[in-house]
């Protein structure tokens, strides 16, 4: 199993890879798109702490750890809206305890 979550956008551009700095990217699915992208990532948080999420021309390879912060966020101002947010730590390699 790869460890590839790709986004189902336009695939015909060059590819970039992003492993620091600041990116952000909007993308706006189909119900069934979106069912089959969090399936995918589903099964590769099932399978393994690394994790590729990719659109058309960037891609983001990522190693995580437990545990994984889920935010559940609901608001209604003008029209009701619910935010469902995955937030990963970066895998330091250790458990955050060390000999010096």
């Amino acid at each position: 199993m790869s460890d590839r979550v790709t986004l189902p956008e336009d695939r015909d551009r060059e590819l970039r890879t992003i492993t620091d700095g600041f990116f952000e990217r909007e993308v706006y699915l189909s119900r069934n798109e979106t069912a089959a992208f969090l399936r995918d990532l589903a099964d590769q948080l099932e399978a393994d702490t690394s994790i590729t999420v990719a659109g058309s021309d960037w891609e983001i390879p990522f190693e995580y750890r437990d545990p994984i912060e889920v935010e559940i966020e609901f608001t209604k101002q003008r029209e009701r809206e619910l935010e469902i947010e995955l937030e990963f730590s970066e895998d330091s390699g250790g458990k955050g305890l060390s000999i010096r």
